[in-house]
């Protein structure tokens, strides 16, 4: 126990985090581990591997993921949008450099070598784009002479250029949707949602005209024709695995499922513990959600409502793009379940979002909050 005498930085910690949604998302992080185990092995006896390489591979990853995330729980919403500037100006160039020097896989460009080890440099400008974008959006309601609103949009401009030049539309469309999230809540006049609601479906319209690989994946979704065997791979999973599942270890379909640890770890889950259990995970993702949403509706503070916000409804929003992928009620995309799907790229990434949530989320006092918001708190005088 700390006591409260103890002024230290850890026991300060301690007393302001938010204590259940740290034992959750840290629940949420130890099923993806117990997952691995299920979803893994299969893949890795395919390729000619060891069968446990990718259970231990994500649980070297593991470790520094959980520090890293609690690590950056101690940050002040300040140094939260000074991290997210740090990150964004680090990134950016790794985007562009992974461009020219990336490889290049089923012709897309999204990764690159660093000192040996692979990075997706998309996964981690996401959490820096959406608190950069909060912090733009909150300025220009507090500051008008300061086009927070225009830098925003050219913000969204810049980083989706980049993410549709490697290309990968399911990032850009994820980040699209967070983005004009921000932009409604920040209050901006309809005439304005409206326009842009319209330029993001010309987008659209746009890359399903010019872009073969996307128009071939709404074409299969909406006729089922063409070469669906890992969606259909993956309903056969979850069909087999019945309310109760198969059992740890007994699932047969995710022996022949290609990306059984990646994007389809919610069909191994179905498959050997069965469809309670899937909906008892779908609690887990979806109480993280509501207990930040609740947080950020009591926040007096608009950069820091629009942040926690903004980066939950990102972990939200692409959680059920996958397991709506998985359930073929949406177009298939690479796209992983976060703490739950193997990926390096992906746990660091879903880490640096869930830290700045914890941070953000921390009780501060009135007197904090009041002097964020450039409030005075002054005793009151008759006079006045």
């Amino acid at each position: 126990m700390i006591s409260r005498t103890d002024r230290s930085m850890v026991a300060e910690w301690w007393r302001t985090i938010d204590k259940l949604l740290l034992g959750t998302v840290l629940l949420l992080i130890l099923c993806g581990f117990l997952l691995s185990f299920a979803a893994s092995p299969p893949v890795a006896e395919r390729i000619g591997l060891s069968t446990s390489h990718f259970t231990i591979r994500h649980a070297i990853f593991l470790l520094p993921s959980i520090a890293l995330m609690i690590g950056l729980s101690f940050l002040t919403p300040k140094q939260v949008r000074r991290a997210a500037f740090v990150l964004f100006l680090v990134l950016v160039p790794l985007l562009l450099a992974t461009l020219f020097l990336g490889v290049e896989v089923k012709g897309s460009r999204r990764w690159i070598s660093i000192a040996g080890f692979s990075l997706q440099p998309s996964e981690f400008i996401k959490p820096a784009f959406v608190v950069i974008s909060a912090w733009l959006f909150a300025e220009n309601s507090k500051r008008p002479e300061i086009p927070g609103n225009l830098f925003a949009i050219i913000l969204l401009v810049v980083v989706g250029a980049l993410l549709i030049a490697q290309p990968d539309f399911g990032q850009t469309m994820l980040l699209g949707l967070v983005w004009g999230a921000l932009f409604f809540m920040a209050g901006m006049p309809w005439l304005w949602i409206g326009a842009l609601g319209g330029v993001a479906a010309v987008g659209m319209t746009s890359a399903y005209f010019f872009f073969p690989h996307v128009a071939g994946r709404i074409d299969r979704f909406i006729t089922g024709e063409g070469d669906n065997f890992q969606v259909e791979t993956g309903r056969e999973a979850i069909i087999s695995g019945g309310w109760l599942g198969q059992g740890p270890g007994e699932g047969t379909v995710k022996r022949y499922l290609p990306d059984s640890h990646t994007d389809f770890t919610f069909s191994v889950a179905a498959e050997e513990f069965g469809i309670i259990a899937c909906l008892l995970l779908v609690s887990v993702f979806a109480f993280i959600v509501l207990r930040v949403m609740s947080t950020a509706l009591k926040e007096r503070d608009a950069y820091v409502r629009l942040a926690m916000s903004g980066l939950i409804i990102l972990f939200g929003i692409q959680s059920m793009i996958n397991m709506m992928v998985t359930l073929q009620l949406m177009p298939a995309k690479g796209m992983t379940l976060p703490f739950i799907s193997y990926g390096g790229s992906s746990l660091l990434s879903m880490s640096i979002v869930m830290g700045f949530v914890l941070a953000l989320t921390r009780k501060r006092t009135e007197t904090l909050r009041a002097s964020n918001m450039d409030l005075s708190l002054r005793p009151y005088s008759p006079a006045e």
